[in-house]
């Protein structure tokens, strides 16, 4: 079994919202800044995480997500399984036909299906409370005052005025003056 970004993601994004759960919802692009996540790939996450009813949305200005449950009720194991991501060692996918439709399981099926068992018991006992405790107990600053959220965090540029002609017209007018 491989974790991919999905799930380290996923868990990294719920564990940044667990920390500022108590103030207010957390704009996504915030937690994109933060952690360096791109915000598209982070809308695709809590889309996930918003139908297993572990986040909820709140529209409008000052808007964003937050925690859907307590987060001493939410686990790793269900941050994992609600992003799609296969917590399984199995080379079948557990459908026992490791050696092909005929041949049926291999010799080893059985050892990783322990695996399977231990992994998903293991990450069902780490909480997300458990997680942010710790994040705390490492000094992790959280700001008092939230990012301003704003459509962009590029400054605003005034355009530049062209006073060209911008058309052959209107040249051939300016040159008979």
């Amino acid at each position: 079994m491989r974790l991919t970004t999905k799930g380290r993601f996923a868990v990294t994004a719920m564990i940044d919202l667990a920390l500022r759960e108590n103030t207010g919802p957390v704009a996504l692009a915030a937690i994109s800044a933060r952690q360096q996540i791109s915000l598209s790939y982070l809308e695709q996450l809590f889309g996930k995480l918003r139908r297993h009813e572990l986040v909820e949305s709140t529209r409008g200005p000052g808007g964003g997500y937050s925690l859907g449950r307590k987060s001493d009720e939410i686990t790793v194991a269900d941050i994992i399984v609600a992003v799609d991501e296969p917590i399984d060692a199995t080379g079948c996918g557990g459908k026992e036909n490791c050696m092909g439709d005929d041949a049926g399981r291999c010799m080893t099926h059985d050892l990783w299906s322990s695996l399977n068992a231990k992994m998903i018991e293991y990450l069902d006992s780490i909480s997300l409370r458990k997680l942010v405790e710790e994040q705390l107990a490492k000094g992790v600053s959280i700001e008092e005052h939230p990012v301003k959220r704003a459509i962009s965090t590029q400054p605003v540029v005034k355009p530049i005025k062209i006073t060209a002609p911008n058309s052959v017209f209107a040249l051939g007018g300016a040159m008979s003056k």
